[in-house]
């Protein structure tokens, strides 16, 4: 099974899949400011969550480590984690969090937004086919 894009054909290069694996505040707002970056150019964007990575689509991110640093970055005019993930699912990321990464985090799925499919490393490879893959 390909994965296909919003578009209804197979993945084109320059689409992305965006593989989060760390729980640190710093680069889940990366993979998001990437992820909106992508949809914005009219990219299509896959971003999987994995390990602690998950709290990021988690409805109260603050579990990710280091979350406080969102003041920060609103003060200096930086877009807010809400900001950047409100802009994400508006533009239809396909968002996906590892199975086994909730189980770590001992979060449920109705933890999550509700846009974010759970899902195995499987899925998001056969997502991830055909795209440019960046790992954060």
């Amino acid at each position: 099974m390909t994965a296909v894009t919003p578009g209804g054909g197979a993945p084109a290069p320059e689409d992305l899949a965006i593989l989060l694996l760390d729980g640190g505040y710093e680069r889940a707002h990366y993979a998001l400011v990437l992820a909106v970056s992508g949809l914005a150019l009219g990219r299509s964007v896959v971003l999987f969550a994995a390990g602690g990575g998950v709290q990021a689509l988690a409805r109260d991110w603050r579990g990710l480590r280091d979350a406080g640093q969102d003041a920060q970055m609103a003060a200096r005019g930086v877009a807010t984690f809400e900001t950047l993930r409100d802009a994400v699912v508006e533009l239809d990321c396909d968002l996906l969090a590892c199975e086994a990464g909730l189980r770590l985090c001992g979060l449920r799925h109705e933890a999550l937004l509700a846009s974010v499919r759970v899902a195995g490393v499987p899925t998001f490879l056969d997502a991830a086919r055909g795209r440019q893959v960046i790992t954060l």
